[in-house]
């Protein structure tokens, strides 16, 4: 079995990727979607966005990296992967998933799910323009408002030659409400040759086990409920406890220290403090010692404020000129 940390827009930069990785149980992850429009974009927009692509296409904790695409134009999607395996990533993944209602209003993502025919031209495109050996794979939803199209969707995929395909247990519609359609999931395993990767409401290990017995696939990708614990993969892999306890709470604490100076690296000061608390948002779900942080940093407003607080808790060592 395989278990793959989810593409997340505007949560699961290179930054929590790194983090999450090095806690370990991932076997690749995928990076948050590269918009292609109407044109080829430089390496740059690439390496921005998945740093990692420097380094052999994998976290510093060795976990392989796939780049995401989304976009609506077969042909300039083809030219861009193309231009993109120059850098050598370990896949290349296409968006047939996002909901937000920016991305859909100009055709992509889960908006094109009511298109078969053009997702198996993408499919068939993409595959097309890069190495046989380079892995070539898609993320969709179960439809736009309905699953009416989902058997269809995923068909046309696979007869446009991806490699393997992660079927995300929603509708567009169903935005992120706990809804699981699992069952669904297991009607397109039926219908399909290609591996399956069931993703969506996968929060616990009893939820691992519960998606995997309801969608006859034997590999699962972890999305948000990674974010709300973040040793759930290793806790699935271990096969053990099944919840977290005040053991792992210590080194989530310790995860936090990792990960607060990187984002302070990389944003302002003022940007900085959100990252943390939507982070922090997600965590009180498995653990309550996060409530009582995200209430300490939720007024914060700029990176020293929340230097101090960590500080003070012991997650964040003294500057070596301030002791």
């Amino acid at each position: 079995m395989k278990l793959v940390l989810a593409p997340m827009e505007g949560l699961a930069d290179d930054v929590l990727r790194g983090v999450l990785t090095r806690a370990g149980g991932y076997d690749w992850c995928v990076t948050e979607f590269v918009r292609v429009t109407d044109s080829v974009l430089p390496l740059r927009c690439y390496t921005r966005l998945s740093p990692e692509l420097r380094h052999g296409a994998r976290t510093e904790a060795g976990t392989p990296v796939r780049v995401q695409l989304l976009g609506n134009d077969p042909t300039m999607l083809a030219a861009n992967a193309a231009h993109l395996a120059r850098l050598h990533p370990f896949g290349i993944d296409l968006n047939f998933g996002c909901p937000t209602p920016l991305v859909n209003r100009h055709r992509g993502g889960a908006a094109l799910l009511g298109e078969p025919k053009l997702l198996h031209a993408i499919a068939r495109a993409v595959r097309a323009a890069v190495p046989r050996n380079m892995p070539v794979t898609a993320k969709m939803r179960l439809g736009i408002a309905d699953t009416s199209q989902a058997v269809d969707c995923a068909l046309a995929l696979e007869a446009g030659g991806i490699d393997e395909l992660v079927v995300h247990a929603r509708t567009r519609a169903d935005g992120y409400r706990p809804v699981r359609r699992w069952d669904w999931v297991a009607r397109i395993r039926q219908a399909v040759r290609l591996p399956l990767i069931a993703n969506g409401e996968v929060w616990t290990v009893a939820d691992y086990h519960a998606i995997r017995a309801a969608s006859g696939c034997d590999d699962v990708m972890l999305g948000r409920g990674a974010v709300a614990d973040p040793l759930l993969a290793r806790r699935i892999r271990a096969g053990g406890v099944e919840t977290p306890n005040a053991t792992d709470w210590a080194e989530v604490e310790a995860m936090l220290g990792d990960f607060w100076p990187r984002v302070r690296a990389k944003l302002l000061p003022a940007q900085s403090p959100g990252r943390l608390k939507q982070w922090l948002m997600l965590m009180r779900r498995a653990y309550p010692q996060a409530e009582r942080l995200f209430r300490l940093v939720r007024e914060t407003r700029r990176a020293p404020e929340v230097d101090a607080i960590l500080i003070g808790e012991g997650i964040l060592a003294i500057p070596r000129a301030a002791a």
